[in-house]
């Protein structure tokens, strides 16, 4: 099963939300607000964090080690 992690923040690309949506079925997807901007629209099962509330710069780095994709937007 792969794992997506997509880090966003407010200049986000209108084309995220689309690109986000694509990942395989059995795929875990993870999406991180860098800033205090507000998520997009966000397929089913995506688990959503936010870096300060919750999740410190130690978690953000153990996310990124820990996923196969990661995509910076």
């Amino acid at each position: 099963m792969a794992r997506y992690l997509h880090l966003l923040k407010a200049d986000t690309p209108a084309l995220a939300p689309a690109v986000i949506g694509q990942a395989a079925p059995d795929a875990t997807v993870t999406v991180v607000m860098l800033d205090g901007s507000a998520p997009p629209t966000l397929p089913p099962g995506a688990r959503l964090l936010r870096l300060g509330e919750g999740l410190d710069h130690a978690g953000l780095l153990d996310l990124i080690f820990e996923s196969d994709h990661v995509i910076s937007w």
